[in-house]
């Protein structure tokens, strides 16, 4: 084992779940190979699923319909209020339905491709045959997409793609989808198929003999801590923009459900890889708690541009037309303003950077509606957008009919996540891991209008399938509440929450969340360097320090007591925050919209190292070394049919 200044490099780790062989039969094959369980034993077994959003929720009805018996939980107050809600713009499926080339094929390659080469091919095509069927689904119960004048459904484009394939119900795509989800849900919840714990959250995993076999759970109304068992638990607990403060993330998004997992012993895969959305209302000033989305589904219709002149002042209508940059069609002319995500974030911090930005401190462009406004006439951008243009308003105070939005990137989803196989359960048996809070097929950077799709994927088709192999090999013997593993685990809890408590400093929790937001976007944003990461892995080392001797926690925890739900999550997300710096370290290219100015080609796009970093990072707790440092696993990728070139969108 070679040591590092910060972490170790461990044995390498490989995906044995995915079937080798032709990639367009992998998933049909793995389907069949698969144990089944007796649907009369299914009413035996227990399954755990923490999370109600569009992985959890579509996962917990399924297993449900399937004759599983499921615990859910939420810490919202309605399984309805889960995070995927505020999604936007659309879902992705290669159904071609406008005719215009789109395939299985080529979802799969403009994925990976998307990915900037960092996800597996494996999971990455399953998830496009997936796809197709997820529409079906969702039409089936009654989500009620935008349809076109013969009464199919209708399609719009996303970045990084020349077709369209994104389906939509105006800018509520999120919203319907988990209505659908939840009702199905919710039939399951009456037949007392589903017990549904909402205002509980998960503050550890219980692990006996190896396995994944129950949760701590927290009531957050009256602070009672208990424990409950399962046959298997499966983590749907979302992404961890948060770890940013600032994000598009709702306020309540944490890490610790996944945290608590890998302290246990499960892998975290690709740390560091963050998706900074390019169409977010700048921030206003300090007194920000949350940053908002605007979809990338605008990019369909509106101009991006900034005044050709530094420091332009004037208002965005009395400058010429001759006098602005569209810089996304001028520097990517085949793509436009639909280059994928990451490429368009960095473009609107270049020209920030070179004092063209917009609005106040300059961190802003403009996305310009008058040309399609002009072309299509008010009424039908209406029609199309009218309820985020609503929202601008109300945010903004500015009408964007009238004067093009304001955006700037933000921070918004992870690809990182609990390292999971092919059949998505993660190094722990047991532990299963699906839609964001999994690694598995983004790679180092999102394209629009695919978090749904793997969220759905994963829920409805392919975790019922592959949990099902894992119960089969069963049966597993009951565990008790006095059991030695539940009683340590149900008393770290305690510990932890009395620690908390019991520190009763002078500063807020808040104060220190915002510090570390401002650290990691600093230096574990957009652009990052080695001295800049070495200086925030320091930073975020003594503000932890600072943070276990001077918080504030008041109250008590027998009682709703919001701050000691934020401490906790804060102090997980210091322990994150410093192996997302460590994972940005060792990953010395430029991938994704994660630029090493150290790496980059001489126009000053992101240059990556396939030779030396073709691989995802799965990192072990660093708890598990005597020195505290994590340990660093590779899984090699192999890429068989989309072979790593340099993207150009140009």
């Amino acid at each position: 084992m070679t040591s590092h200044e910060y972490w170790h490099d461990g044995d390498p780790i490989a995906d044995t779940a995915a079937p080798d062989g032709p990639i367009e039969t992998r998933w049909e094959r793995r389907k069949f190979s698969v144990k089944l369980v007796n649907p009369a034993n299914r009413r035996k077994l227990t399954v755990i699923v923490v999370g109600t959003g569009l992985a959890g929720g579509s996962a917990a009805a399924t297993l449900a319909e399937a004759g599983y018996h499921v615990k859910s939980y939420c810490y919202q107050d309605s399984p309805r209020r889960a995070h995927s809600i505020a999604a936007q713009g659309g879902i992705n499926a290669a159904k071609n339905y406008r005719n215009d080339g789109d395939s299985i094929y080529r979802l799969f390659y403009e994925t990976v491709k998307g990915g900037d080469f960092r996800a597996r091919e494996s999971n990455v095509y399953r998830l496009a045959t997936v796809s197709v069927n997820i529409i079906d689904q969702a039409v089936a119960q009654g989500v009620p997409f935008a349809r076109e004048y013969g009464g199919l459904l209708d399609n719009r484009s996303f970045g990084g793609t020349q077709v369209s394939r994104t389906f939509y119900a105006r800018g509520q795509t999120g919203q319907q989808l988990l209505l659908g989800a939840y009702q199905a849900m919710e039939r399951q919840i009456g037949l007392g198929n589903i017990e549904m714990n909402a205002r509980h959250e998960m503050l550890e995993l219980i692990v006996v003999d190896g396995r994944a076999r129950g949760i701590v759970v927290r009531d957050m109304v009256t602070g009672e801590i208990t424990t409950e068992m399962a046959d298997a638990v499966v983590l749907a607990s979302g992404g961890y923009g948060n770890v940013f403060f600032l994000s598009t993330n709702a306020k309540g998004c944490n890490v610790t459900a996944s945290w608590r997992a890998h302290r246990k012993g499960a892998l975290f895969g690709n740390p560091c890889y963050t998706q900074i959305h390019p169409t977010c209302i700048p921030e206003s000033g300090t007194h920000q708690s949350k940053l908002t989305l605007m979809s990338e589904s605008l990019r369909n219709d509106g101009r991006v541009w900034v005044p050709l002149a530094r420091d332009d002042k004037r208002a965005p209508g009395d400058i010429p037309e001759d006098e602005r940059d569209y810089y996304l069609e001028r520097i990517y002319p085949s793509f436009g303003n639909l280059v994928p995500r990451d490429i368009a974030s960095r473009a609107a911090k270049n020209v920030c950077d070179e004092g063209r930005g917009v609005g106040p401190g300059g961190l802003g462009v403009y996305l310009d509606f008058a040309d399609a406004i002009s072309r299509l006439g008010r009424k039908a951008v209406e029609a199309k957008y009218g309820n985020l243009f609503e929202m601008y308003q109300r945010i903004t105070g500015e009408d964007p009919y009238e004067v093009p939005m304001r955006i700037y990137p933000a921070v918004h989803y992870t690809m990182g996540g609990l390292w999971v196989d092919y059949d998505l359960q993660s190094t722990i048996p047991g532990l299963f891991v699906v839609g964001e809070a999994n690694f598995s097929d983004h790679g180092a950077n999102r394209l629009g209008a695919s978090a749904l799709m793997q969220g759905l994927g994963d829920g409805y088709f392919v975790l019922p399938t592959t949990l099902g192999n894992y119960l089969a090999s069963g049966p597993f013997e009951k565990i008790a509440a006095d059991h030695e593993a539940v009683v340590s685990a149900k008393a770290a809890v305690e510990d932890r929450i009395a620690k908390l408590l019991s520190v009763d400093g002078d500063r807020t929790v808040d104060s220190f969340h915002r510090e570390l937001g401002h650290i990691m976007w600093e230096y574990c944003g957009m652009e990052r360097t080695e001295e800049g990461l070495t200086k925030a892995i320091g930073l975020i080392r003594s503000l932890r320090e600072e943070f276990w001797q001077r918080v504030k926690v008041p109250g008590t925890g027998e009682q709703l007591n919001q701050n000691l739900e934020k401490a906790g999550r804060v102090a997980d997300f210091f322990e994150l925050a410093e192996l997302m710096c460590i994972d940005a370290l060792h990953r010395r290219e430029s991938c994704g919209g994660h630029f090493r100015a150290e790496s980059q080609t001489p126009d000053g796009e992101a240059l990556r190292h396939d030779d030396e970093f073709s691989y995802v990072a799965a990192w072990e707790y660093a708890g598990a070394a005597a020195d505290g440092k994590p340990t660093l696993h590779k899984e090699q990728l192999e890429f068989e049919y989309v072979h790593p070139s340099t993207r150009s969108y140009k």
